[in-house]
């Protein structure tokens, strides 16, 4: 059995503990996701499993002889290396060897006692499956997206998306028994996702990952560990079954007329549903096994909060939304937006999805007034008002020097001291948090901060660049619901596959030969083989 457990693991900053007495094991062949609000520690307890930071109390055991790898978060740290030696690093006994190998066989004074060391290491090396530790690294890199011609590269010549794949690819070489992942699906694409959803899925080690990736976790774990005040509490199933548990056990604790056995009888309503999982891999087998076990006890109300997200248009839009006429820009010489043109129809909930950021956020930036085309035109229909979530948010905070009622009170038309402090507790600055500064807040407390300044706008079309960055869990949920129950229109980028399959119902990718566009979800999108064959054609490289 590889497995990796803590038995009375403290951790202290000052007198504030992080985590108190946690006793918890886990187990090969499972997946568990690692979720907590923000700052609740999930990286600092990856830290403590990894043995980078040592608790104060307590220890981690790991089953001897078990290989443990990380993903590392520092990406500047192998940059004079090449790209395959840095994957096979990942290894650090077999690198060791091979370095050592190297040094013996360039000796020119190769003594007998060189030839018997050199025997020994050949034959660790074997036992090591070393011969084929470039092809495997290789295989690993292109399953990435990191194409041949890189691999003799040093990682400094690559792009910041390039290295975190890298840095994948090196925690994933040579099947490590345990793998501690911190946010694995930053800067991939989908196919790279995808891939490494079907690695997890097939493999046979003890994985612990955060992610604030929802379709990610779903696919892929088999438990949820929650962090919540000091304690992480272990839970079957993925994080829609503990999301959607959690709700359920709420009502019923809430609902006190019914009966045990109505109870009961919800529960197993509720499992059924979620344990008719159509995927066969390994993970979801053994997770239904584990969900049938589950008995009413074991679902408990979760202390999370989640902010209230909610858009209300103050008017109703007519049927000119948007017109966008033959719109080109070029940025730094490189044509941008070539010629695009689009007609936004009430309603429309369009994803602007694809690897290429830039053309997106130039027209939405265009279409907001905030950048001139160079040529080309767009119309907005007179009974449309827009609301704005760029990108970038800076503007709104930097050496902004009031406090969030004094900040929110210059987007709203009530300007009361009461209604401001109640609009803010609803998305979690209550008491005290209420009157901390603007331009001292973190990237998911401004995020919530421009969500607010949003619904008091009362817009029938918003604009959202990427809204779900910076945020928990708890927040994109919040997010992803009040969008979903948005009864206006919407264009919007992201790269939560969730989000998109959940909200679109049309979806438009700008790629360097031309546009897609499509009245259809998602899921509908990326399985689509017109579209797949499109894509590619666009994607290939004009000869």
């Amino acid at each position: 059995m590889h497995m990796i457990s803590t038995s009375g693991v403290t951790l202290r900053y000052g007198k504030r503990p992080l985590f108190e007495d946690v006793n918890i094991q886990f187990n090969p062949g499972n997946c568990y996701g690692l979720i907590g609000a923000n700052g609740a520690g999930k990286s600092t307890f990856l830290k403590i499993l990894s043995g980078e930071i040592e608790p104060n109390q307590g220890e981690v055991s790991i089953t001897p002889g078990e290989r443990l790898a990380v993903l590392k978060q520092n990406h500047f740290e192998y940059d004079e290396y090449q790209v395959l030696e840095t994957v096979i690093m990942g290894h650090s006994r077999l690198y060791s060897i091979m370095k050592e190998k190297d040094a013996l066989y360039a000796k020119s004074d190769f003594s007998e006692e060189d030839g018997i060391r050199a025997g020994e290491l050949e034959g660790e090396f074997a036992e090591l499956n070393g011969w084929d530790a470039e092809s495997d690294a290789a295989a690993l890199l292109i399953g990435l997206g990191i194409v041949r011609d890189l691999h003799d590269k040093k990682m400094d010549e690559l792009s910041g998306n390039e290295k975190v794949r890298v840095l994948l690819a090196q925690a994933l070489f040579g099947t490590p028994q345990i793998l501690l992942l911190d946010e694995p699906t930053n800067h991939l694409d989908i196919e790279s996702i995808n891939w490494l959803e079907n690695f997890l899925m097939g493999y046979e080690g003890t994985v612990i990952v955060v992610s604030h990736d929802r379709h990610f976790l779903n696919k892929v774990c088999t438990h949820i560990a929650d962090i919540d005040f000091g304690k992480i509490q272990m839970y079957v199933g993925n994080y829609d079954f503990w999301y959607e548990s959690s709700q359920l056990a709420l009502k019923l604790a809430r609902d006190q007329n019914k009966r045990k056995e109505e109870k009961i009888k919800e529960l197993q309503a509720f499992i059924q549903r979620f344990s008719a999982n159509a995927s066969k891999s390994k993970q979801a087998t053994s997770r239904k096994k584990q969900l049938d076990k589950i008995a009413l006890d074991d679902i408990r109300p979760s202390n999370r909060k989640y902010p209230f997200i909610n858009f209300k248009p103050e008017r109703e839009a007519g049927k000119q939304l948007l017109n966008v006429d033959n719109l080109s820009k070029s940025i730094e010489g490189e044509m941008v937006l070539d010629n695009f043109n689009l007609v936004v129809n009430k309603g429309d909930k369009i994803a602007f999805v694809g690897p290429h950021g830039l053309p997106k956020s130039t027209l939405f930036d265009i279409v907001m007034g905030e950048q001139e085309a160079d040529s080309g035109e767009y119309t907005w229909g007179v009974t449309t008002t827009q609301a704005y979530f760029p990108k970038d948010n800076s503007q709104y905070f930097d050496g902004v020097d009031l406090n969030l009622v004094e900040w929110l009170r210059q987007y709203s038309n009530d300007q009361d001291e009461t209604f401001l402090r109640g609009f803010l507790g609803r998305m979690l600055f209550a008491g005290e948090e209420s009157q901390k500064k603007a331009s001292v807040l973190s990237g998911g407390e401004k995020v919530r901060c421009m969500l607010a300044k949003m619904m008091l706008n009362g817009a029938n079309v918003l604009i959202m660049d990427e809204p779900t960055n910076h945020l928990d869990l708890e927040s994109i949920t919040a997010l992803n619901n009040g969008l979903i129950d948005f009864d206006g229109t919407l264009l919007f980028v992201s790269h939560d596959h969730q989000f998109i399959q959940t909200i679109a119902n049309r979806i438009i990718e700008i790629t360097p030969n031309g546009v897609i566009d499509r009245v259809m979800t998602y899921d509908e999108y990326l399985e689509s083989d017109e579209v797949k064959a499109l894509r590619e054609r666009m994607y290939a490289v004009q000869v």
